[in-house]
């Protein structure tokens, strides 16, 4: 039906026939004269139809925003004054001497270049929404990132091998979609969070190198990054070590973005240790292109009298730190209240500072209703270290550990964004050495850092179970500009350290075996030292084309609550259906 595509035509075809076909996204009648702009996938050409051809030229006054249409013309040059740069086509356009209406569209529910289009409305219409420029290129740049992914992979010897749907529920992570078993009544299937242990028990098959693009889901609270369903690049591999499994994945990210974007990125990539990056970021994803540290300054504050700063700074869960920001002196004290009221949304109770006025008039050159609490040598060795300069302004956070890190973490990246201090272009760094197990007050318990598959830095069980606590993972993080790209590890390989680690994290025997006995009986049949890694592949794709969700990137996300606007999914079944699966359902109220 068409010979080219509309946004690949251009002055090479000039005085050529050419067939093309696409959605009228503009149609103007110049005095006699009618211009159709008409879109596909590639871009816009501009279609020209004169009254010379009557029966041509009638058709195309019927035309409206949205008819699908078959033009054939011939390529011209476009009347001088009349290029336009911006397109492909843009210095060509095709007179129309045949057109056809494909199919007529009834007035569309928003137009493609209204920016004031709620996400709802676009949901709701998405086969209108996806028609927009941006989401086409979106899509096609996705398409372009899963095929290089592939290509990469299966050069390396990865196979790409398929992992159940419908398998069984775990304990650890976010709740399970489950799915109701007809032939099993009152049993249940749950949707994979991720191929994690089929990934591994492909390793005990020895296929030694897998790969896989998979749909993976949780039903979780959402966020901009997270859906209920969502795709990972997983991956998994037997005989290497941590070392050259990152090496291989900086390679793959590497490459990609040469190819897709044009886009070096370093080698190779920096390391940095968990601890240091909760010390100096506050958050083990930090985005490295914010020139803003955080600093320690507990000792300084542990003998003031100033109980919001000492009790912190006394206690072995407390944190005290200092974040400066250059020339942050010019603030009002209305954006002081509004980043105050910022922290505050992390658990944080207030957020002292002090202005930086005149170091050289020593504590007298420095502005704050906090420095009547502090000597004055206190005050100036804080300066020091943070090394601030005239003009600036010093932020403080004094809490619980956690508190700290996450409210000053936070502040510390939107003042880099506020305040236009954030680099261009991509930072990406390796988060190693994570502490093997957390400790959940709430539970009083240990919970797994990542999860409960990840091999310790000790190869002894007796070791982890004295010091836990102290334990590191054989665990590493990618991120990039402040995202985690993607989370992997070594793997235990050892039954023995396998019951151990779900002894400390609380699990039961019992339930171990119920919920793991399949992978208990095959680390027993000589089960390969391996690893992997998975990628958040919408999240990556959401960097690289600098969309600000990942529902921008996917071709039909749910909503925040996890509906599906277009389909008005999830619904209501029949009652035959619920029989069948021996369910009855409760009404509340």
């Amino acid at each position: 039906m068409r010979s080219e595509y509309c946004g690949l035509i251009d002055e090479s075809l000039m005085g050529q026939d050419v067939t093309v076909c696409g959605w009228v996204n503009r149609r103007r009648d110049h005095g006699g004269v009618i211009f159709i702009d008409l879109r596909d996938r590639e871009g816009l050409l501009q279609v020209v139809i004169d009254p010379d051809t009557p029966e041509v030229f009638a058709t195309a006054e019927s035309v409206r925003n949205e008819y699908v249409l078959q033009v054939k013309g011939k390529v011209r040059e476009r009347p001088e004054g009349t290029v336009n740069p911006d397109l492909k086509s843009g210095k060509i356009e095709v007179l129309g001497l045949e057109l056809t209406i494909l199919n007529a569209a009834e007035t569309p529910p928003f137009q493609q270049d209204d920016e004031d289009v709620s996400e709802e409305h676009r949901l709701k219409y998405r086969y209108v929404d996806l028609r927009r420029p941006e989401m086409q290129q979106r899509m096609q740049i996705r398409a372009k990132v899963t095929g290089f992914l592939r290509r990469f992979l299966e050069e390396q010897g990865f196979l790409d091998i398929e992992t159940p749907m419908l398998t069984k529920a775990t304990p650890e992570g976010a709740r399970d979609y489950l799915v109701p078993s007809r032939t099993h009544p009152g049993s249940f299937f749950a949707l994979p969070q991720s191929p994690q242990l089929f990934k591994q028990l492909l390793m005990m098959s020895g296929m030694d190198r897998y790969y896989q693009i998979v749909r993976c889901f949780r039903d979780e609270d959402l966020r901009a990054d997270r859906q209920p369903e969502f795709t990972q690049l997983d991956i998994e591999t037997s005989f290497l070590e941590e070392d050259q499994i990152m090496s291989i994945m900086e390679d793959m990210m590497r490459e990609l973005f040469v190819h897709v974007l044009e886009e070096p990125l370093h080698d190779p990539f920096p390391r940095m240790t968990y601890a240091d990056a909760m010390e100096r970021f506050g958050s083990d994803k930090p985005d490295l292109r914010i020139p803003l540290e955080l600093v320690d300054i507990g000792d300084l504050m542990s003998k003031v009298e100033f109980k919001v700063f000492s009790g912190p700074a006394n206690d072995p869960a407390g944190r005290v730190v200092a974040l400066r920001l250059p020339k942050g002196a010019e603030l009002s004290r209305k954006d002081i209240d509004g980043y105050t009221e910022y922290v505050g949304r992390y658990g944080a109770k207030g957020l002292a500072y002090i202005k930086v006025n005149d170091l050289s008039a020593g504590a007298n050159g420095l502005q704050s209703p906090i420095l009547k609490f502090l000597p004055d040598e206190v005050a100036m060795e804080i300066m020091q270290r943070t090394g601030a300069e005239d003009g600036d302004l010093v932020f403080f956070g004094a809490d619980k550990t956690h508190i700290v890190n996450e409210s000053l973490g936070a502040l510390r990246v939107k003042l880099g964004h506020d305040r236009g201090l954030v680099e261009r272009g991509w930072r990406p760094v390796w988060i190693v050495d994570f502490p093997m197990f957390e400790w959940d007050e709430k539970e009083n318990r240990w919970q797994a850092l990542h999860h409960p598959f990840t091999a310790p830095n000790v190869s002894d069980p007796a070791q982890l179970h004295e010091n836990p606590g102290q334990t590191l993972s054989r665990a590493y993080d990618m991120v990039l500009n402040g995202t985690e790209l993607g989370g992997g590890s070594i793997r235990i390989h050892n039954p023995e350290m396998q019951r151990e680690v779900f002894k400390l994290l609380d699990i039961p025997d019992e339930e171990a075996e119920n919920k793991f006995g399949f992978l208990m009986q095959a680390l027993k049949y000589g089960c390969p030292p391996h690893g992997g890694i998975a990628f958040g592949l919408d999240r990556l794709i959401m960097l690289m084309t600098g969309s600000k969700s990942i529902r921008d990137v996917m071709a039909f996300p749910k909503t925040q609550t996890a509906a599906c606007l277009l389909t008005d999914a999830p619904a209501e079944v029949s009652d035959k259906q619920l029989h069948e699966l021996n369910i009855r359902i409760r009404r509340q109220g």
